[in-house]
């Protein structure tokens, strides 16, 4: 598994005291362009409670490893600024669960758009617990708050491994999550219940199974249930449960998987939950966005639609369809690309993409899909022999794999272990290439 480093530069620690919460920041992109401590908003948190409640759960979910937990690095969360709400977000350790705060509660300046990284250290995390009561808290997303309160301005430093699964778990949920429906919501009193009810043990695999305006828990799969597996993954929004008005439950709507996203409706924000299909799985192994890169156009694609995204706040398929000149399909499949490199997420409550910069190198995504790379060699190895009946034979070291290129199935001991569950094996990927070539040479 590769790893690179991610070093962070505050020019200070963030703090919160006298009411007023100063978030550091640390390298990014904006509207302006590359910044070193970008300075985003400056202004009240209306709901001063649930935020700080939210953001501390946002920080927990990057500091845990949830399968097999032990002490590790914590990464710092990443916060977007699109003009109309802050996005917090972070990703677990192990690479299985992933968080985000929307906060729509803003009453103040908006001075640029774009992403960052926010310092969440031990004292503010303290400081955070404590707030309580309905007064507003100021905040500032940059550097020029601190002023206020940073006594010595000493510079922050950090330096933390990022394996390449983080990343890749990023745009796994983002493209998992496209497909994903809306299978329950209930109100604040039974959302309350419902997630108090979970098993305690942190293993335990549930299906909430919706029952009129509440949801019931199974042992087992049940027509319209989705799957929590782990209960003990959701453990962060257990605090925000007093705050809660709703709580909305997402997953696929053809059962396609166990992984399911849990969402409170909080005052003048909202706290969404992403889980995996297991404990033991992150969202990287998945291989849902291979076949959306495996087209030849998607790279050049995502380089145009790239320069279209200007940190709205929703990216409309429709508009960039319009402005690009490129079909729909072509659309979604370039943003799958740029999911890859962490500029796009998606947000289940608007069915939408969303705009974000990732401080990583898109010349990497290539490394982070080996199964891609291989079958690209396989293709340019000469390894791929098309049959009548969209059917293929891939001669490996292994040997030779027959391959249904529509059906995604091969003889391989890789396809018999997940039968599709984790995206097309290399051979899949590597016949489907041939087969596109074939249809571009065709007179």
């Amino acid at each position: 598994m590769t790893s690179a480093v991610q070093a962070y530069t505050y020019t200070g620690p963030s703090v919160l005291a006298g009411g007023r919460l100063g978030l550091s920041t640390s390298g990014g992109t904006a509207l302006s362009g590359p910044q070193a401590h970008p300075r985003f908003f400056s202004g009240l948190l209306t709901h001063a409670a649930p935020a700080a409640a939210g953001l501390l759960a946002v920080a927990d979910v990057a500091l845990t490893r949830y399968h097999q937990p032990r002490p590790g690095w914590t990464r710092d969360p990443v916060v977007t600024c699109d003009g109309e709400r802050l996005r917090f977000e972070s990703f677990s350790a192990c690479g299985g669960v992933y968080a985000r705060l929307d906060v729509h509660a803003l009453d103040g300046d908006v001075l640029d758009r774009g992403t960052t990284n926010v310092d969440v250290n031990g004292p503010l995390r303290e400081s955070l617990a404590r707030v309580g009561g309905k007064d507003p808290l100021h905040l500032g997303v940059g550097a020029d708050e601190l002023t206020v309160t940073t006594l010595d301005g000493a510079v922050v430093e950090k330096k933390v491994p990022l394996p390449s699964r983080w990343l890749r778990g990023f745009a796994e949920v983002q493209v998992m999550a496209a497909g994903w429906d809306l299978r329950a919501e209930l109100a604040g009193p039974q959302a309350v219940r419902f997630l108090r009810s979970l098993p305690k043990g942190a293993r335990s695999t549930v299906w909430a199974v919706p029952a009129g305006r509440d949801l019931r828990l199974s042992s087992a799969a049940a027509r319209g249930g989705v799957c929590l597996s782990g209960t003990g993954r959701v453990v962060t929004l257990m605090p925000l449960l007093r705050f809660a008005k709703a709580l909305r439950v997402y997953g696929p709507a053809d059962g396609s998987s166990t992984a399911s996203a849990w969402e409170l409706e909080l005052p003048g924000m909202r706290y969404t939950l992403a889980v995996s299909p297991q404990p033991s799985r992150g969202f990287s192994g998945e291989g849902q966005v291979l076949d959306d890169l495996a087209t030849d156009e998607a790279g050049a694609d995502a380089d145009l639609i790239g320069m279209l995204l200007n940190f709205e706040p929703t990216v409309e398929l429709g508009l960039l369809s319009d402005r690009s000149a490129l079909p729909v399909e072509r659309v979604r499949a370039a943003l799958t690309q740029l999911g890859t490199s962490g500029r796009v997420g998606y947000d289940l409550h608007e069915a939408a993409h969303f705009h974000r910069e990732l401080p990583y190198d898109q010349d990497q995504v290539a490394e982070l899909n080996p199964r891609l790379t291989s079958a690209r060699k396989l293709v340019d190895a000469g390894a791929v022999r098309l049959l009548p009946g969209g059917q293929a034979e891939v001669t490996t070291d292994g040997g030779v794999r027959r391959v249904g290129v529509g059906d995604g199935t091969c003889t391989c001991p890789w396809w018999f272990d997940h039968r599709g569950s984790r995206g097309p094996c290399k051979h899949v990927l590597s016949a489907r290439i041939a087969a596109r070539l074939a249809v571009e040479a065709t007179p």
